[in-house]
């Protein structure tokens, strides 16, 4: 297991981060994963022991029983809470009220207390907002992070989902008033969906922000059990859950060539997948979920896939986003000032 320093930071966070959407199962969450505590237990102590020390959850997945069961999942791998770093989200609806939700500062300050309450701990390491709230200033949100980091209920602070403008506002007023400034972004990205190259790559890497990588198999479709009908032997999430949305020509074109790259590798689809978002430079962590332990064994093992130059060629060349503007013209008329 390597680590990476989160953004600018001095934090080091392993390439591997434990994702807990499929702790409990309460509501919509079923399709995701229905973990009980004993079985979250294993599956985090086993990521410990392979040198994971980066957990990841949410104050809405299964409506806060994941954090519950998180919380106590870290306390019962006996190990020491500064061996772990924690990130949780909020933003989204946790009760009835219209203030529920959100990314005021009067949301989110009730928000970290009961995520603080739920993971039993008295700080959390990063704090991200969950998505976009286009009813909140920027500047309110900015602002309450920043209190929450004066007073110690936090460390670091990031986001999630959103685009590459609202991080820059986001990060100009930070440096513009001595606020604390976003660590990091958590953005889906995989090799069928690309994007985020276009413009927030970019900017990641000139700000100094690092990116974690949500559902890096694309809801399971990258892990090489589906079909090009979309079937699975097992059904698969995807069939109660198609998400995130793919376009799933290009994505099984792309798991053509990574299952021909597995198996010259001898090693498995999802594991080529994995390995190709580590090995591109603005990457921090990835995300894995997993059902089981052996699950988890295998997303684990991606870290000693050794990807050949000819390898991410191919796999660039397959999944290759598609011209737009204005990137191709700012690619044409920077063409006679690039160096190197």
């Amino acid at each position: 297991m390597r680590y990476n320093t989160l953004g600018r930071t001095g934090l080091l966070v392993s390439e591997l981060c434990l994702g807990t959407m499929t702790f409990g199962g309460r509501g919509i969450w079923t399709a995701i994963g229905e973990l009980d505590q004993s079985v979250a237990d294993g599956i985090v102590a086993r990521a410990l022991d392979a040198g994971v020390n980066f957990i990841d959850t949410a104050d809405v997945y299964s409506e806060g029983q994941s954090e519950e069961i998180t919380g106590r999942a870290m306390v019962n791998s006996g190990r020491k809470r500064s061996d772990i770093v924690l990130a949780t989200k909020a933003l989204g609806q946790v009760g009835p009220g219209p203030n529920d939700r959100g990314a005021s500062r009067g949301h989110i300050m009730d928000a970290v207390k009961a995520s603080l309450t739920r993971l039993g701990t008295d700080y959390i390491d990063l704090y991200q907002i969950h998505g976009f709230d286009p009813l909140t200033p920027v500047e309110e949100t900015v602002r309450a992070l920043d209190d929450l980091v004066r007073q110690g209920h936090v460390r670091y602070v990031g986001v999630s989902n959103w685009a590459a403008w609202q991080i820059m506002k986001a990060l100009g007023i930070a440096d513009h008033r001595g606020w604390a400034r976003f660590a990091s972004l958590q953005a889906y990205y995989t090799i069928a969906g690309r994007d985020l190259e276009r413009d927030i790559a970019p900017l990641l890497a000139a700000e100094g922000v690092g990116l974690m990588v949500w559902s890096p198999l694309a809801g399971g479709l990258l892990s090489g059990k589906y079909d090009r009908d979309g079937k699975a032997p097992d059904g698969g999430r995807r069939a109660n859950f198609d998400f995130p949305p793919v376009d799933k020509t290009r994505a099984f074109d792309a798991v053509d060539v990574m299952r021909e790259i597995a198996t010259a590798h001898g090693v498995s689809v999802a594991q080529v997948a994995l390995a190709y978002l580590l090995k591109k430079p603005f990457v921090t962590s990835v995300i894995i979920g997993a059902k089981t332990v052996a699950q988890l064994d295998d997303n684990l093992a991606a870290v000693a896939v050794a990807l050949t130059d000819d390898d991410m060629t191919r796999l660039d060349a397959v999944s290759a986003l598609p011209h737009e503007y204005p990137g191709w013209m700012l690619e044409r008329q920077s063409e006679n000032r690039k160096t190197g």
